[in-house]
């Protein structure tokens, strides 16, 4: 109960945060829902692929939440400038490959198969959002850096902030309020890459403010360039974007293949998956936290709060995760009016969501233990079960199950909850045998020995 009250206070803003940023696709779908099924499927399915690549750029910057919190465990306020520094060196070399690479992949998209009422919006929107990844890549170190101090309120503000900028620069584009032309769904991409900087600018202005009160305290830290703090990133946070890449990606590949099927399934699917995404900020939320207390723990030399925190927070991630499930099964069609009454729409959006209430506790589970694992600075183990349960078993079940058994979409469903489950017991186990000979502190070996 000792690392309850502190996990919930820096995973409440968090949660919020990861609520805000999840908020600005569902805004992007529900104001282009009234241009039908097809505009609902382009979006979602876009801006799905866009963020599996970019994700992986944002992934790298996951290793400041171990270098940080562990900084600020031991008190060298120093050391945290220096891997922020380091941090915003490898987002801006890391952007433009993403960048070519997205554009690469947009000439191939006749080839990827889609329906063609969802092709011919689907590449304007991609060329377009393409734009906001080195915003994005640096909003994800400022934020990175701002959590692994414990300061994470700003971060709730910029992305609640952030909303409102893409809510109504959305409106004003997609249809051409205020003398703007009338875009379609280019104008939400326009405005998606809009709020993007917003954030960007936000978080850089707080760690500025930040910096200014905290002179007496925190010397000013000139820059001098260490390849081996890049290494040390690059080395923490490769194996963490990878797993958060394979996991994004599978759920972008399986919107690929729903892209195959008829509008309405594609639109249904990309709906209930805002549902669920929007479900998981609240567990993603947790695992950050996580990563942050079992690191400063860790920092600090604290084997015994280090496991503490992490058990705390995979219990606390179940408990919520299964409310939220229930939610799911019991209230499926008011959450699915919010963006469409297209009856057909909602009928196979009611069959997904069951499945999503059904894996919402092993979803969370997932994400929170990848969370603590990596508090400790263990990234590579999240990764490789990723590898296994998400794209050994769960795409190529559902891809049976869709296209081979003649299940559609729900087979797709079904298949990735399959990856869910095997993730969240593997991840489990994991963490279980790492921390179970430091029940006792009379027995606590030398902290390194955690790791």
């Amino acid at each position: 109960m000792t690392e309850l009250l502190p996990t919930l206070r820096l995973a409440g803003p968090v949660v919020l945060a990861e609520i805000g940023w999840m908020s600005m696709g569902i805004v992007d779908t529900v104001m282009v829902g009234p241009l039908g099924p097809a505009a609902i499927g382009a979006v979602g399915m876009s801006s799905s692929l866009f963020i599996a690549v970019a994700i992986f750029g944002m992934g790298i910057m996951l290793g400041l939440d171990t270098l940080v919190a562990q900084s600020y465990g031991a008190n060298r306020l120093d050391d945290c400038a220096r891997w922020l520094q380091h941090g915003t060196c490898l987002g801006l070399g890391v952007g433009p490959p993403i960048m070519l690479l997205c554009y690469a992949g947009l000439s191939t998209i006749d080839s990827w198969g889609l329906h063609a009422a969802v092709r011919d919006l689907a590449a304007p929107y991609l060329r377009v959002i393409v734009l906001s990844t080195l915003p994005l890549l640096l909003y994800a170190t400022f934020r990175r850096y701002l959590q692994g101090i414990h300061l994470v309120r700003p971060v709730m503000y910029a992305l609640v902030t952030a909303n409102l900028v893409n809510a109504l620069a959305n409106w004003t584009l997609i249809y051409g309020r205020l003398g703007a032309p009338a875009l379609g769904i280019e104008g939400s991409a326009w405005a998606t890459v809009l709020a993007r900087v917003y954030m960007a600018l936000f978080l850089f202005v707080t760690i500025l403010r930040e910096h200014r009160r905290r002179r007496e305290v925190q010397p000013h830290v000139p820059f001098r360039f260490d390849p081996g703090r890049v290494r040390r990133l690059v080395t923490l946070g490769v194996p963490a974007a990878a797993q958060v890449t394979l996991e994004v990606g599978v759920f972008a590949a399986a919107s690929a293949l729903a892209g195959q099927l008829d509008p309405v399934s594609l639109g249904s699917h990309q709906i209930a998956l805002n549902i669920a995404a929007l479900a998981f900020m609240v567990p993603l939320g947790v695992s950050s936290a996580a990563a942050v207390r079992v690191g400063h723990a860790v920092g600090a030399r604290d084997v015994h709060r280090a496991v503490r925190g992490g058990w705390t927070a995979l219990a606390a991630g179940v408990v919520i995760m299964a409310g939220i499930g229930t939610l799911l099964l019991v209230f499926p069609v008011p959450m699915l009016r919010v963006f469409t009454n297209d009856p057909q729409v909602i009928d196979t959006g009611v069959r997904l969501l069951t499945i999503a209430g059904a894996f919402q506790v092993f979803d969370g589970t997932q994400a929170v233990a990848t969370g603590v694992l990596r508090g400790i600075g263990d990234t590579r183990t999240p990764m490789i079960m990723n590898v296994i349960g998400h794209w050994v078993l769960g795409l190529p079940a559902g891809y049976v199950l869709c296209f081979g058994r003649g299940w559609g979409v729900t087979g797709l469903w079904i298949g990735l909850s399959i990856g869910l489950v095997f993730v969240a017991l593997l991840l489990t186990f994991v963490w279980h045998r790492k921390t179970a000979r430091f029940q006792f502190p009379e027995h606590a070996p030398a902290l390194p020995d955690l790791l």
